[in-house]
């Protein structure tokens, strides 16, 4: 029987172990697009050229789950994941997770410490 151990931190909340991540995001959106396409086209082609040149062209479907990173669902969790990236971030307290906008460092402007 495997039993996961929780951690006691100073406050006395117990830090539980994150799940692990996802992710299927790409660098840009333009990226992750064209990933898109190829799979999408890979699978479109392999079926719709089955007439025309045999079941050969089947062992093209294939490839189009190296492009989708899986298959074509794990591909739009990546497009949500890709387009996010940056815009929101996971806070887990007491074993509550969240998603909330990242804590990012005021922009220092040019007129700190004049009163104007």
């Amino acid at each position: 029987m495997n039993v996961a151990k929780t951690v006691e931190s100073a406050q006395g909340a117990q830090a539980q172990p994150a799940a692990p991540e996802m992710n299927y995001a790409s660098k840009s959106v333009p990226r992750h697009l064209a990933r898109g396409a190829v799979g999408f086209g890979l699978i479109i082609g392999s079926i719709a050229l089955v007439p025309v040149a045999g079941p050969a062209t089947l062992l093209a479907a294939p490839l189009a789950l190296i492009a989708f990173r899986g298959c074509p669902t794990c591909w739009m969790v990546g497009l949500a994941q890709t387009i996010s990236l940056g815009r929101l971030e996971r806070q887990c307290v007491d074993g509550v997770c969240t998603l909330a906008k990242p804590h990012r460092a005021a922009p220092k402007s040019r007129s700190q410490g004049v009163v104007g």
